[in-house]
């Protein structure tokens, strides 16, 4: 019976591992997107401030928050 148990705990070991991989990549990519959007807003002339609400923003709501930063930023 223990057999049976370490049988299938490692068969989903590699589903984990693959969600967690998946899970790390996401937020990487939210990283870097974050950094670009704050550096974007330095770019275009924003103020710090503004630059930092729009990291703030990107890092917490990374899709919604990205989307409403393409579509108020200045071109």
């Amino acid at each position: 019976m223990t057999f049976q148990v370490i049988s299938v705990l490692g068969a989903f070991s590699g589903f984990f591992a693959f969600v967690l991989f998946f899970l790390l990549l996401l937020l990487i990519l939210n990283i870097i997107t974050s950094i670009w959007a704050y550096r974007d807003a330095l770019r275009k002339g924003q103020s710090k401030e503004y630059a930092l609400i729009v990291l703030i923003g990107t890092l917490i709501f990374p899709i919604i928050g990205l989307i409403v930063y393409l579509v108020i930023r200045n071109d």
